[in-house]
This record gives C-alpha cells, sequence and structure tokens, in this order.
C-alpha cells in the first residue's frame, strides 16, 4: 500500500468517527461520552487515536463548546445544552499515516447568529480548499480564507494553524489562516504547494475579535472576548487543477 493509500485510509476513518460522534451530539450527553464512542470506533478499525497521548494530550478528540476555540479536554461533568456549538477535532493514525479534520456542531436548535458562523466558517474552508492546486502557494490558501472570512463579519484566529500531514500528525508547511504582515512572514513561509502533499487545513473563526488565551489546564483555547468560535478542517491532497479532500464522509 502506498503512501497516499496509507493517508486515505486513516482519513476515512477520520471521517466516519466524526459522523458517527455527531450523531450522537444532543443536549444532555457529557463530552466523555463523545469522546468513548469516538476511541471504541477508532480501535475497532484497527487504528489508533492521533491525539491521545500526543505531547500528554489526555483523550481521542478535541472537544471544544461555545467560546472554546481548540483543544478542548473531554469531561464527564461537561454536559452539552441545547442551543450549544461543539467542535469535534479528530485524529487517526493507521498503518504509520495520519488523517485529521473537525465539524462543528449544533447541540439542538441554535441561534441564527451561531448558524451563521457556522455557515461562514465551512464556507471559509472550501474556498481554502479550492487554492490547494500545484500551481499556488501557501498564501493562496490563506488569502482566500482571510478575506472571505473578514467580509463576513468575523474574525481569524492567528495564534493556530493548518499544517502539512502524513508520516507525522503535523508537518510543514504551516497554513496560516490570514496572509502574515511582512515582519511575520518567516514564521511562515510562503511554500510553493507540490502535487500530491497533503495538508490538514482548519479555519478557526471567532464572532468577535481574534485574540485568544489558553487555560489553566494548559490545552483548552479560549476567545478573549468569550464569543462563539467555529471549527472545520479537511486533510486535503494538492492536485494539478483541483484539490482532493480525503477526509470526507460519504
Amino acid at each position: 500500500m502506498n503512501s497516499i493509500h496509507c493517508i486515505e485510509s486513516a482519513c476515512r476513518i477520520v471521517a466516519e468517527t466524526i459522523e458517527l460522534v455527531g450523531k450522537h451530539i444532543i443536549a444532555g450527553i457529557t463530552t466523555a461520552e463523545l469522546d468513548a464512542i469516538a476511541e471504541d470506533y477508532i480501535l475497532s478499525k484497527d487504528a489508533l487515536p492521533a491525539f491521545k497521548g500526543y505531547r500528554g494530550f489526555p483523550n481521542t478528540l478535541c472537544i471544544s463548546v461555545e467560546d472554546e476555540v481548540v483543544h478542548g479536554i473531554p469531561s464527564a461533568q461537561r454536559k452539552l445544552q441545547e442551543g450549544e456549538i461543539v467542535s469535534i477535532d479528530c485524529g487517526v493514525k493507521k498503518n504509520g499515516y495520519y488523517g485529521d479534520a473537525a465539524y462543528t456542531f449544533p447541540v439542538g436548535v441554535i441561534s441564527a447568529e451561531k448558524q451563521r458562523l457556522l455557515d461562514v466558517t465551512e464556507k471559509s474552508l472550501e474556498l481554502g480548499i479550492q487554492q490547494a492546486t500545484a500551481r499556488n502557494k501557501v498564501y493562496d490558501i490563506s488569502r482566500a480564507v482571510q478575506q472571505y472570512v473578514e467580509s463576513q463579519g468575523y474574525s481569524i484566529v492567528r495564534e493556530l494553524t493548518g499544517h502539512g500531514v502524513g508520516r507525522k500528525l503535523h508537518e510543514d508547511p504551516s497554513i496560516p489562516n490570514f496572509v502574515p504582515p511582512l515582519l511575520y512572514r518567516s514564521h511562515y513561509p510562503n511554500m510553493k504547494l507540490q502535487r500530491g502533499q497533503t495538508l490538514a487545513i482548519e479555519p478557526m473563526v471567532n464572532s468577535g475579535s481574534y485574540q485568544v488565551f489558553t487555560g489553566e489546564d494548559g490545552w483548552t483555547i479560549y476567545t478573549a472576548d468569550n464569543q462563539p468560535s467555529a471549527h472545520f478542517e479537511h486533510t486535503v491532497m494538492v492536485d494539478e487543477n483541483k484539490p482532493v479532500i480525503l477526509t470526507l464522509s460519504n
């Protein structure tokens, strides 16, 4: 099995896991229960949860609710409530290769404002993915995401980026969701995209300010103004004319 088929295999399990967890998202369920559903399914596929143990992270999923941007730790004490939004971020290792994706779900009926945030974030991911061709560079993805998000009145998180994915969970290049100012471009090189390269593209969009902070657990990233945040992510393969999304569910 060649490398892209191995990555595809991991990505298929990621997509299936997120779809399965989404079916269980209802008011009253705990984030720990959702995490257990994901871990059981991944293990049943003879794969491993990529996040569990990664730099000490304790769980299978990152589950981030409302003003939690990313990296939320599942908890038996955290029950989802009607009207919240919850981001499910999942990584899988299979046959030595990784896949990574995220989706933000509504819990029951949500406000029109929150639904618009989800719609804009998902659309920004779609626009970013369209730029993942071998004719382009990293900032073409960044620019497409940033311009759309900011045109809709939202803000893009600066501290966290997308990334290459394959043999490792996080590889070069970094994929910022904004075009860095000149003085910071050395941190995020504007590399030319290569055919066959696999990237995790993942806009993190805040309702209010782009500023964030890390919580006391050392993992959970929160919006500084306590406004909701949404997160959508796909692993994609760069191709000549049209990128291939590897983490789409059937």
